[in-house]
C-alpha cells in the first residue's frame, strides 16, 4: 500500500494589477473546494502587474491541478510552484506580549529571534518578527508564559532563489516576450 504525501506547497501567481483578479483567484480555491493556507498579494516593481502568493496543503497531482485550473483564468499571467527547499518563503507577525516585571527577559527573547519592538508601553512590549513560518511559532511558544496579548500573521511572501523568475514559466501565446 502506497503512502500519500501530504506536503505544504508555495505557488506564485503573476496577474493583471486590475479590480477584481484577487477575488477570482480566490473564488477557483472555493469552488473546488480547495483550502488556502495563506494568501498574500502585492504590485510587482511593474504597477501593471501583481503578484500574489498562495500556500496550500496537497499531493504533487493536487498541486498540478490547481496550477492548472489557475492558469485558465484570464487574468493569470504566468503561475510558478515554488519548491521550498530552492525558494526564500517569510512571513511576518505582529505580538503583543504583557510587560510587566519580565520586560527584560522579553527584550532578550526579542533580539535572539531578531525581532524588532515596535512599541513600548508601561504594561506591554509589541514586536514584529519575520521569518519562516517555525521561527515566528516558536517566538510565540515562548512568550505565551509570559502572557501574550495579541497576534496578527501576514500571509507568505516567497521567491525562488538564483536567476530563475516567474517570468520563464509565462506560456501563452499572447505573452512571448518578458513583460516587464
Amino acid at each position: 500500500m502506497e503512502v500519500e504525501i501530504v506536503q505544504s506547497n508555495v505557488l506564485s501567481v503573476l496577474v493583471h494589477n486590475q479590480p477584481g483578479v484577487l477575488v477570482r483567484v480566490a473564488g477557483m480555491f472555493s469552488r473546488r473546494g480547495f483550502n488556502i493556507d495563506s494568501l498574500t498579494v502585492g504590485v510587482t516593481q511593474d504597477p501593471g502587474f501583481s503578484r500574489i502568493t498562495v500556500a496550500v496543503r496537497g499531493n504533487q497531482a493536487f498541486i498540478d491541478q490547481v496550477k492548472k485550473q489557475i492558469e485558465k483564468l484570464v487574468e493569470v499571467v504566468a503561475v510558478q510552484i515554488l519548491p521550498l527547499d530552492q525558494s526564500v518563503v517569510r512571513g511576518m507577525a505582529l505580538l503583543k506580549v504583557k510587560a510587566g516585571d519580565n520586560r527584560s527577559e522579553i527584550l532578550k527573547l526579542a533580539e535572539v529571534f531578531r525581532a524588532n519592538v515596535v512599541d513600548i508601553s508601561g504594561s506591554t512590549v509589541t514586536m514584529e518578527v519575520t521569518g519562516e513560518d517555525s521561527k515566528i511559532s516558536a517566538l510565540t511558544k515562548l512568550l505565551n508564559p509570559y502572557g501574550l496579548l495579541e497576534t496578527i500573521q501576514t500571509g507568505l511572501v516567497a521567491l525562488e532563489r538564483g536567476e530563475n523568475t516567474i517570468y520563464k514559466y509565462e506560456e501563452r501565446e499572447n505573452y512571448e516576450q518578458n513583460v516587464l
